[in-house]
């Protein structure tokens, strides 16, 4: 099930890539044009295969959905008698084997969801200055070891690649469940977990069309959910932009300090902070092919992401949380 909104320039790719796809089971792609104005549905009914493709026009969302969840729900209703359901972001192209990976990993392992982070596209100065530290980020929130250990409670997905028993889903309450979520994904995540086995992985099977050119392109992204995560709570707000600062910012204020003004063992100590920060960032770097030198401009990245995440709160308390799309999606609470 593919939800689609202006997609024009990916769609293509994206659903060739599921068309393609070698499972030797039976399946079938649902793409939910969800009221798209360049021409996304066109684009993908002249594709080749297109048997197999079923294009529905969305209506718009009813009060209380997000959009994306409500183009979900429509497409899930045209899924009956599947074992699973596979719900992609169409801006995501997938290797042939994805679905079959997917399945085997679900059936030997006995899950009821399987998620993959997609590879996001990292090649502009902006992504390849920012887009491994979102992830990494989004690790340090969602450790994969703890998500993927059953008798832990933390849980989280990747909304772009999920793969979902659907008798699961039924009994999680289906994706009405979380129809006003903002961060749907791990929210859907933490209903499964509660029925089965699920798993969080980072792959290469899934690559990101999506572009981010320019540091606000990148900001809007994080943004439309940053203060989601928090709760909408301005004290968790406060807490989280100190506890950046302290921890991304203050090492290298302090090590570039003259000694005679913070004192050599504070120097020493901010350092070693430093470049601890800077090992513990190699892992991402490298899954992205980056230098390991981007390490050292950790705290620089850290406080652009708490401008994010603090413009995130200023949309919320404005009446534009969550905009996405054209869509505010977050409702300022009474």
């Amino acid at each position: 099930v593919v939800p689609a909104r202006d997609e024009a320039g990916v769609i293509a790719r994206s659903v060739e890539s599921l068309l393609a796809q070698d499972y030797p089971g039976a399946f079938r792609i649902v793409l939910v044009d969800d009221q798209s104005t360049d021409g996304t549905a066109d684009i993908a009914r002249k594709l080749d295969g297109s048997e197999r493709l079923e294009i529905v026009s969305g209506s718009p969302p009813p009060s209380g959905w997000t959009g994306k969840l409500w183009a979900l729900k429509q497409g899930i209703a045209r899924a009956d008698g599947a074992e699973f359901v596979w719900l992609a972001d169409a801006d995501i192209v997938h290797a042939k084997d994805n679905l079959r990976h997917l399945v085997s990993r679900a059936a030997s392992n006995d899950l009821v969801l399987v998620s993959q982070m997609a590879k996001l596209r990292c090649e502009s100065f902006t992504e390849r200055f920012l887009v491994p530290a979102f992830v990494f980020f989004f690790a340090m929130l969602y450790p994969f070891a703890w998500v993927n250990r059953r008798a832990n409670s933390t849980a989280a997905a990747a909304g772009g690649c999920m793969l979902v028993r659907r008798e699961a889903l039924e009994k999680a309450g289906g994706i009405e469940s979380v129809r006003q979520e903002i961060i749907d994904d791990c929210a859907l995540a933490r209903r499964l977990k509660t029925i089965g086995g699920i798993r969080l992985g980072l792959t290469e099977r899934a690559v990101s069309l999506r572009r981010y050119g320019s540091i606000g392109d990148m900001g809007r992204m994080v943004a439309r959910s940053a203060f989601a995560e928090l709760r909408y709570s301005p004290l968790r707000l406060m807490v989280t932009l100190l506890g950046l600062a302290v921890v991304y910012v203050a090492p290298p204020l302090i090590t570039l300090s003259p000694t005679g003004v913070v004192g050599l063992e504070a120097g020493l100590i901010a350092a070693t902070a430093w470049m601890a920060m800077a090992l513990a960032y190699q892992p991402m770097l490298g899954f992205y092919g980056r230098s390991a030198f981007w390490g050292l401009a950790l705290p620089v990245i850290g406080a652009i992401y708490a401008g994010f995440t603090f413009k995130s709160a200023i949309g919320y308390w404005s009446g534009r949380g969550g905009i996405w799309k054209g869509r505010v999606q977050a409702w300022t609470r009474a």
